[in-house]
């Protein structure tokens, strides 16, 4: 499928996908962001594609956030009714995305892109990743279902309520960052990490990644009861035979 605002690779087993837009930081006007969600829609259904990466091109911005110049005209042209009607499901079926997803934040991700951003199961930045949850500072709420998630709810309020900048270092700090490095190692840590997703089982990640999404407000009873229904009836765990060849085939001996 051909995108205009948007590019989409794939490397072993990995697709990837670059917000392309640099000239306007990347910015998420309404064309983007339908691209982007019908982008990982595509891979989802991929079965070469194990792993999703999510980044932004240039070196200034993974995304400085939603385009207000289009905002504004929607404002012009539309009743609120409109509007609201309007609204889709865009970072909440990325976030349900069948597969992992990776950010690679390549530099500035503010307003809708830190929504974005938080909405992916791991970031991977380098030494000119900013995230700002802006909404509070424009009478706007979001990332009340993203952030608490990733960073928990003392640090999630923190940075909704102040909309302050998070630079890098603070930014891994709290985990919203699983890892920093420096931006020439960038896409080789964000590819080493997707290339290990993508080579293990896919129904088993796919079985995690599904669990852990059902789970997130159940008690700890509930959460294994969900996991033995799940790996009883949907992914049963391969048997020793499929499971271990390579142990079978050393006859149990050590790898030293």
């Amino acid at each position: 499928m051909a995108y205009e605002h948007i590019l989409v690779d794939r490397e072993d087993g990995v697709g990837i996908v670059t917000l392309n837009r640099p000239d306007k930081l990347n910015a998420m006007n309404r064309k983007l962001s339908s691209e982007l969600r019908e982008a990982v829609k595509e891979l989802d259904a991929d079965d070469a594609i194990g792993c999703i990466v999510i980044t932004g091109a240039g070196e200034r911005a993974f995304s400085a956030g939603g385009d207000i110049h289009e905002q504004r005209e929607d404002d012009r042209q539309y009743t609120q009714q409109e509007l609201d009607a309007r609204r889709g499901r865009g970072s909440y079926e990325i976030a349900a995305s069948a597969k992992p997803t990776i950010g690679m934040i390549n530099g500035l991700a503010y307003g809708g892109a830190a929504v974005l951003a938080s909405s992916l199961d791991m970031r991977v930045g380098c030494e000119d990743t900013r995230f700002r949850f802006l909404a509070a500072a424009y009478g706007r709420i979001n990332s009340t279902w993203t952030l608490p998630n990733q960073v928990g709810w003392p640090i999630a309020k923190e940075l909704l309520f102040t909309a302050r900048i998070i630079e890098a270092e603070e930014a891994c700090r709290i985990g919203l960052l699983n890892h920093l490095v420096p931006r020439a190692r960038l896409r080789e840590k964000t590819m080493e990490l997707a290339r290990m997703i993508a080579g293990n089982n896919r129904a088993a990640v796919m079985g995690i990644k599904t669990l852990l999404l059902k789970q997130m407000a159940q008690t700890l009873e509930q959460q294994w009861e969900e996991e033995r229904h799940f790996t009883t009836h949907v992914v049963r765990g391969a048997r020793a035979e499929e499971a271990f060849p390579e142990f079978i085939a050393r006859r149990g001996r050590s790898l030293d």
